[in-house]
């Protein structure tokens, strides 16, 4: 494919975009840009969450990683249904309940100040990381397609990319966003389906022979049971169950969304029918790496390999779909990763403007017209933060980017998990100045513990389940440093 022709299709997206943000984000406020005024209706937010919750690295990850974890990603999923259910019945009662703009102010209502400012903090880091790593993904592939053949540095490819999302999110916010991200996600899904399409003709297969070929090859086993296979489907399950529930009911990036429902129902229906939608559309995935792994062998095509002579999953599809595919097939290719990424990032990008603005500058004391210069400040010192992280990401990378996030969110959401978990399950109180303390030491333990688990546990390897052990440290840290509520060292 033509730099030229990838460049104008860019720029056509933008240019729709960019429409769809001034139709918009006229008369827009605060309100309107953190909860788009409260008033979307829920299958509108269902749809647009699917875009978001997926990004790039699903795009490009999930079907690459299947030569060398199978469907064990789909126990993964499995396990999202449960993590979706406790956000809908437990989780999102209670920030509706709250009535909540940023639901890290749920922290100060129960434990106090630093719980709160620890709370929100952890989600700043956590959203900034897992943000940066979706953006990578679009970045390298333009990179390699379009960039490195004009002589235009990475750094720059990177600066370009999130500034075209500043300039379409900075006005409306939330608002524009459910707008732009339901267009993102249509533009998807239709990339995804025509891939899928395109290769089964290309290796002559109707539609039941690719249910068949998918079926019967050997990277679609979902079931592991091995103690010392890092897929196997216990630890992935649960795994997957904790990290919805962090990294969406946890998350102001998601929970924003939701909240800009009219009601608690509305919210619940959008949840449960999202999740319940999440499960084909990830198989789709799968079933398209499946079949562009059959391609690459059909074709005898020679695959990029790392040092170790394994082969680069994320590379896969970018590979094929610009060198191999035919032209529209790359143009498909192209749009889909652009829209999936997009959808991710921008949505990212004002949940961290949000945060900072709520959490940190408590936005809502100043007026209307001071407001919007804070919000656009922020987001534009965002729009540079993600920039920062994704060129040290590209010197330090070395694996697959769908488990470089949810490590990362292992780390970073653990916290989190402790410490809304000690808010709900107990009555207990904290003593609000050790918080930071207690959420700060788990991680560093957790980075040692997975560092060495191979020798100390008798050979076992911690997947995405190193979350539940850092959530439960902080839970136990939390514990330490709590006490009884007044009412019960004195009942009446």
């Amino acid at each position: 494919m033509s730099p030229t022709l990838i460049l104008s299709l860019i720029a056509g997206y933008f240019t729709i975009l960019i429409i769809i943000a001034l139709l918009t984000s006229r008369k827009a406020t605060s309100d309107s840009f953190f909860v788009a005024n409260r008033n979307v209706p829920w299958y509108m937010v269902a749809f647009a969450m699917i875009g978001t919750s997926l990004s790039g690295v699903s795009f490009i990850s999930v079907p690459g990683m299947v030569h060398a974890q199978a469907w064990s990603y789909m126990a993964v999923v499995m396990g999202y249904l449960v993590g979706y259910l406790v956000i809908g019945t437990v989780l999102l009662p209670l920030y509706y309940k709250l009535n909540l703009v940023s639901i890290y102010t749920y922290l100060e209502q129960r434990f106090g100040f630093w719980s709160y400012k620890t709370g929100a903090g952890l989600f700043l880091i956590s959203r900034a990381i897992g943000a940066a790593l979706r953006l990578y993904v679009v970045a390298g592939v333009l990179q390699v397609a379009v960039f490195d053949d004009l002589g235009v540095p990475f750094a720059v490819t990177v600066a370009v990319s999130i500034l075209l999302i500043y300039l379409y999110t900075f006005r409306g916010g939330l608002k524009t966003i459910l707008w732009t991200d339901t267009f993102q996600t249509l533009a998807m899904l239709t990339s995804v389906g025509i891939s899928v399409y395109l290769i089964s003709d290309e290796l002559n297969l109707g539609f039941q022979q690719v249910i068949t070929t998918v079926r019967e090859s050997d990277m679609s086993r979902i079931f592991f049971w091995e103690w010392t296979d890092s897929r196997k489907f216990w630890t992935q399950f649960v795994s997957g169950m904790f990290i919805t529930i962090v990294m969406t009911g946890l998350d102001q990036d998601l929970m924003q969304k939701n909240l800009s429902c009219r009601s608690l129902g509305d919210a619940q229906k959008n949840m449960f029918w999202f999740a319940l939608i999440l499960v084909p559309v990830n198989m789709l995935f799968l079933s398209l790496g499946v079949l562009l792994y059959q391609y690459a062998a059909a074709k005898g095509i020679t695959l990029p390999v790392n040092a170790a002579g394994k082969i680069i999953g994320d590379d896969v599809f970018p590979l094929l779909a610009t060198e191999h595919f035919s032209i529209f097939a790359g143009v498909v290719f192209i749009l889909g990763i652009i829209a999936v990424t997009y959808s991710s990032a921008d949505s990212a990008l004002t949940a961290l403007t949000t945060s900072f603005c709520v959490d940190f500058l408590t936005i809502s004391k100043y007026p209307e017209a001071r407001q919007r210069v804070l919000r656009q400040r922020t987001h534009l010192m965002f729009t540079f933060v993600l920039v920062v992280i994704i060129l040290i990401f590209r010197m330090l990378n070395d694996q697959s980017l769908i488990s470089a996030v949810f490590k990362a969110a292992g780390y970073t959401y653990g916290p989190l998990l402790g410490l809304f978990s000690f808010g709900i399950f107990t009555r207990r109180l904290l003593h609000d100045k050790y918080v930071p303390w207690m959420c700060a030491w788990p991680p560093v333990f957790c980075y040692v513990l997975n560092a060495n688990s191979k020798a100390w546990l008798g050979g076992y390897e911690f997947g995405f389940e190193i979350l539940l052990v850092n959530g439960l440290l902080t839970f136990l840290g939390l514990l330490a440093i709590s006490r009884q509520p007044v009412a019960e060292l004195n009942p009446a």
